[in-house]
């Protein structure tokens, strides 16, 4: 069979691409009020210095919630996490908290900011946290122009500005040209007065039926 003629083998492949089916979460407030808390819990972690005996403390709690979640692992595409698209960041904590406010063939835009957590220095963004927040954006460009799930082959990402944390910014990207299976992807990070903080020039390519 014709790798370029994937709905052949699967039917319902342009739905889903190589990957499984996620279908969007309702998990009700309480896991809303769970991730808001784990984020400034993160953003806590990362910035302060209690005592000793408060460090012993918040060991013995977050142990306690490990207790608590362990017995309900669930496969991917069952927990709701980066299944939620009315929460910031899909209700992952991988993600930052960010929102999508354009979505469409054309491309998408997120806007949000970058908290405590993603420092990496004198109070700037960590230069890796960019490329992440790129390689999201991608692949919801390529899901909002209607192409199937793809995989990233290359991420190129050009620093211009420094990005600053409690900041809001936007990210907007596109796919400036397709080849077949492969979307060429463009984006840029921008802050409240438009200069440019970072770029990103990326390959995204369809997989087909069972790749992983």
């Amino acid at each position: 069979m014709s790798e370029e003629i994937p709905e052949e083998l699967d039917p319902d492949y342009p739905k889903h691409g190589g990957f499984p089916r996620y279908e969007p979460a309702e998990p009700g407030p309480g896991f809303g009020r769970f991730v808001a808390a784990m984020r400034r819990l993160q953003d806590l972690a990362v910035s302060t210095d209690p005592d000793e005996g408060t460090w012993d403390s918040a060991a013995e709690r977050a142990e306690e919630l490990v207790k608590l979640l362990d017995p309900f692992q669930a496969p991917e595409g069952v927990a709701p996490a980066g299944r939620v698209p009315s929460m910031p960041g899909l209700g992952s904590l991988l993600m930052p908290p960010w929102t999508m406010t354009k979505f469409g063939r054309d491309g998408v835009e997120m806007r949000g900011e970058f908290s405590r957590y993603y420092v990496g220095g004198n109070m700037a963004v960590h230069g890796g946290v960019l490329p992440l927040v790129f390689d999201w954006m991608c692949g919801m460009v390529v899901v909002a122009a209607g192409r199937p799930v793809s995989r990233t082959a290359f991420l190129h990402v050009d620093y211009r500005k420094i990005t600053p944390i409690d900041t809001p910014l936007v990210v907007r990207g596109r796919i400036a040209s397709t080849e077949g299976r492969k979307a060429y992807v463009t984006g840029e990070l921008r802050d409240p007065d438009e200069a440019l903080l970072a770029e990103t020039n990326a390959l995204m390519v369809r997989l087909l039926p069972g790749q992983p």
